[in-house]
């Protein structure tokens, strides 16, 4: 069946639920896991089957660096 979509998000899923989830979608779509994704649960959700893995924890934790321009 033709349903018009290019890739599944599949968010906060346990390595459980990904690979049940890629099973689901048998390859008809691109896959990507996110969500929870840090560099302890990265490679069992890597191994679950998806096809990308989006990591939020990278951006989340940057201190911040303020910088200015003053003109006078």
């Amino acid at each position: 069946m033709q349903i018009g979509i290019d890739a599944v998000l599949l968010d906060n899923m346990t390595p459980a639920q990904l690979r049940q989830a890629v099973g689901f979608v048998a390859g008809r779509a691109i896959t990507e896991a996110s969500g929870n994704i840090n560099p302890t649960t990265a490679a069992e959700a890597a191994a679950s089957g998806v096809d990308l893995i989006s990591v939020g924890w990278i951006t989340h934790s940057a201190p911040v660096l303020d910088i200015g321009l003053d003109y006078i």
